[in-house]
């Protein structure tokens, strides 16, 4: 049986680990820029990630390699100036951390230092682990990501669901543990058997956030952008659309087309 929810003026990621061992559910949502920043922090949800989907979302590439990290310091900048209770957590894109631990610490202080962020993720297991330690040495909370990284979408080939097969499973529970034992204070499973993903969750005493790893994990994380309904040609089994946005943001363009073309806008009360 949970406790009484408890009302955080601030999420930290002491108030992480609190809400897991509560059994209180932690709510996380993407944003990349100063006004959805502002809404989503104002309608309550525990953090805020500023997720290298932006790529995709606010840049129109196909992957999220082409990112650069000085475009994800000004995204999350954009977020940090909106938030006032979130914990704000930036994505380290691809090619600032894997292989050489100096690079990864360097391109964390550069982001808690320019954006104001308050932790970094990073994907991969215990590959990574190098780079993960030198920055926990400077302070800088560590979110960790296994499952499906899309960072490595060429190495796998396919978004499909990972960790499928006795032997990928294994690993993945393995490199959970490695994450923790590390220092992370939490970890996204992405896009992995519902059952394992709430195996994981059972083993670690750190919180574990899930994308398509069913809700036997301590949270649930969905870019704000799908689950508005804002994009609409992705569409994953795991994927609930709150709004449909395309057709109603669409609808009220195709208006005001309308009422300018007909002169209706301005009318008379909308002049000086």
């Amino acid at each position: 049986m949970s406790t009484a929810k408890k009302k955080y003026k601030r999420i930290t990621t002491k108030s992480l680990i609190e809400m897991k061992v509560n059994g209180e559910k932690i709510a996380m949502l993407t944003a990349y820029d100063y006004t959805m920043a502002k809404i989503v922090d104002h309608a309550g949800i525990d953090i805020i990630l500023v997720g290298d989907s932006a790529s995709n979302v606010m840049a129109g590439h196909e992957t999220t390699l082409p990112i650069t990290l000085d475009q994800m310091i000004y995204h999350a900048s954009s977020v940090i100036r909106a938030n006032e209770r979130s914990l704000v957590v930036v994505d380290l894109p691809f090619g600032t951390y894997q292989g050489n631990s100096r690079k990864a610490l360097d391109s964390a202080i550069r982001i808690m230092k320019e954006s104001g962020g308050h932790a970094v993720k990073l994907e991969g297991g215990k590959e990574i682990g190098e780079s993960i330690l030198r920055i926990l040495t400077a302070g800088i909370p560590v979110m960790g990501h296994l499952g499906l990284t899309p960072q490595s979408i060429y190495k796998f080939g396919t978004y499909t669901v990972r960790a499928k097969e006795k032997e990928e499973a294994a690993k993945l529970i393995e490199d959970a543990k490695a994450l923790e034992e590390f220092g992370c204070f939490a970890l996204v499973l992405e896009k992995v058997p519902a059952k394992l993903a709430e195996k994981v969750a059972k083993t670690l005493s750190i919180p574990v956030i899930g994308i398509g790893a069913g809700g036997g994990v301590d949270g649930q994380v969905l870019v704000t952008h799908d689950m508005l309904g804002m994009t609409h040609e992705f569409s994953p089994r795991f994927l609930r659309r709150y709004l449909d946005l395309y057709a109603e943001m669409g609808d009220a363009f195709k208006r005001y087309i309308s009422d300018v073309k007909s002169k209706d806008f301005p009318n008379e009360e909308e002049q000086y």
